[in-house]
């Protein structure tokens, strides 16, 4: 039987981001055996122009798509901000030719992009999301939030999965991670992922723990940020850029702590991904991070500033080693619930539902 005919929405691979990190994982997986999935890649690192190219680009393809071949179902991954835009010309072309629009936004930051806009952005946004069939989001703070002008119905909460890597378990990399002392840092550097808050805490860890080191691995304001150190402090922290692939691999388990002092969160990919690595999580108990993290379990969730109390359990993760490893390990086993393929299982539910309620045949 001819298999549902889905296009994707999606960045280029190599994008840095989280986004990214989620939609690489479908490439490859038993989605692209279950359905005849297309990938149209509307966004890039780069310039402005450069942007704005492959935007374009994104579109006329897609255009000659709905020409020739019409997908069934479109699933966009999208953000708040200018990624809203960027994808709305996509929604806008499902909704003329009838095509139902699965909208899996990311973003965390509802409330500064809506409720804070003027009447025309708030319009154009409502409109949007009227035109979409169903929205995935990735907790229940996000879905209350889309509820206030969208049909709750229509809303379903689908976290981020976790790949969890046993042998970051195993005896000789924890010896290692004892002696480095390292802290990791992923993603996004800017005051959002509360970066700024940085110094002071490098600074009162360091004063306990003086040969602590801590990796702040991402892009963003990275030179606003290390113009907040002093000299000396500055000296504890390396920003070597967004790292993937091998380097994130050794970064991962050659670190003791994760660490993520954030304002804001959907569901963030870089703690599953610390879990999933055994490593503890010291981070905030914003968005999504308590559906993942236990505190004075897995980690310890602070209030967003508190960089006396990150600092505090930094600390002792790095001069613990009992508590740093039960932690860990506390963690890996609860990244277990949270598996690729019942991520899956979960995206394929709202496509079949999607499928049906617009009157396409079901697939076996």
């Amino acid at each position: 039987m001819p298999k549902h005919k889905i296009v994707m929405i999606v960045p280029q691979p190599d994008v840095q981001g989280g986004i990214a990190a989620v939609v690489n994982g479908y490439r490859g997986s038993r989605l692209e055996r279950d359905y005849d999935i297309r990938y149209v890649e509307s966004y890039c690192d780069g310039s402005k122009w450069d942007k704005f190219l492959k935007a374009v680009r994104a579109y006329r393809t897609f255009r000659r798509m709905l020409r020739e071949d019409a997908p069934e179902l479109v699933h966009i991954h999208s953000s708040f901000g200018p990624s809203f835009w960027r994808k709305l010309p996509f929604i806008r072309m499902c909704s003329a030719r009838g095509i139902p629009v699965v909208n899996h936004i990311h973003g965390s930051e509802f409330g500064r992009f809506y409720a804070d806009a003027g009447a025309l952005k708030r319009r154009a946004v409502r409109k949007a999301y009227a035109q979409c069939a169903a929205i995935i989001v990735l907790n229940e703070t996000a879905a209350d939030n889309i509820a206030t002008i969208v049909p709750r119905s229509r809303i379903s909460v689908i976290m981020n999965y976790a790949v969890c890597r046993r042998e970051m378990a195993d005896p000789a990399v924890q010896q290692r991670r004892a002696e480095k002392k390292q802290v990791l840092i992923l993603g996004k550097i800017d005051r959002m992922k509360g970066s700024y808050d940085l110094p002071a805490v490098v600074s009162k860890v360091r004063h306990s723990v003086p040969q602590a080191r801590f990796v702040a691995a991402g892009y963003g304001e990275i030179e606003e940020v290390k113009a907040c150190f002093d000299r000396e402090t500055l000296a504890g922290v390396d920003f070597p850029g967004w790292i993937r692939g091998a380097d994130k691999d050794r970064a991962l388990r050659e670190s003791a702590v994760f660490f993520l002092p954030s304002y804001s969160e959907g569901m963030p990919m870089s703690v599953l991904e610390a879990m999933g690595s055994a490593l503890p999580v010291v981070s905030t108990n914003v968005g999504g991070i308590p559906r993942l993290v236990t505190d004075g379990v897995s980690g310890r969730l602070l209030a967003p500033g508190d960089t006396d109390g990150m600092a505090s359990a930094v600390t002792e993760y790095l001069t613990d080693e009992a508590a740093r490893e039960k932690a860990g390990l506390a963690g890996l086993a609860a990244a277990g619930a949270f598996g690729l393929d019942a991520h899956l299982d979960k995206i394929e539910k709202v496509w079949e539902a999607v499928l049906g309620g617009s009157g396409r045949e079901r697939k076996n």
